[in-house]
């Protein structure tokens, strides 16, 4: 069965760690990555924070890097292809040998994040065994089947991603407001207070998923492998 990974590297053991360290501001996020069957990877790299003066120079200057191509920029933004040595072996193994897709790979602080999509649980163990093998830190952070992406990405449980989509699609949100959060509770079978309770809940998790700047007060991020809770 199809699996999504969500792990973290250290930037110093996969890519780009020079280039993080000299201009520590930078978000980095891969939209496309392609692997051969070489020692080299070639992703599609999007700059969306930080200051982008002189960054071509400094992604030619990082050991990790072999190849760069600016393919186009905003005042903000740049976007490249780059071509990333041997340091970058985890990604063209998990390609290459396992079929796996980068859903998401983003760096920034001196680590590496990322989503992939793996055909099974077993090209995910070898993958984690084979950075092991190669002194790659891998954190396995989270492992949820693809049924379960929606919800779990964000750290929303299946009624609270219900009452959300249902509160887009009858105009809960509009201004001024479609139907009122009595007419949602009512289409939800559930009380007036259920309702609340729930959308206040799934709104926090939205933002803290989102924005990443509030620490929850009690834990309830899913276990890796756990399914969605099926609480309020």
């Amino acid at each position: 069965m199809a699996t999504i990974a969500e792990f973290t590297i250290p930037a110093d053991e996969f890519a780009l760690a020079e280039t993080l360290e000299r201009r520590p501001d930078l978000t980095i996020n891969i939209d496309r990555v392609v692997a051969h069957n070489t020692t080299q990877v070639t992703p599609f790299v999007r700059v969306t924070q930080g200051d982008v003066d002189g960054l071509t120079e400094i992604l030619e200057d990082d050991s990790s890097v072999e190849e760069v191509e600016l393919f186009g920029e905003t005042d903000d933004e740049r976007f490249y292809r780059l071509v990333w040595n041997e340091t970058a072996l985890v990604i063209r193994y998990m390609i290459n040998e396992h079929a796996a897709t980068v859903q998401e790979a983003t760096a920034a602080n001196g680590e590496w994040q990322l989503r992939v999509l793996f055909p099974d649980r077993d090209a995910l163990s070898a993958t984690n065994e084979y950075a092991r093998e190669n002194d790659v830190g891998f954190t396995l952070e989270r492992i949820y089947g693809p049924e379960n992406f929606k919800t779990a990405r964000h750290d929303l449980t299946e009624p609270q991603y219900e009452t959300l989509v249902l509160a887009v699609e009858k105009g809960y949100y509009e201004v001024p407001r479609d139907i009122t959060a009595k007419g949602l509770s009512d289409e939800l079978g559930i009380s007036h207070q259920a309702l609340s309770e729930r959308h206040r809940r799934a709104t926090k998790n939205l933002v803290v998923s989102a924005l990443a700047t509030v620490d929850e007060e009690d834990d309830e991020t899913p276990k890796p492998g756990s399914p969605p809770r099926q609480s309020p």
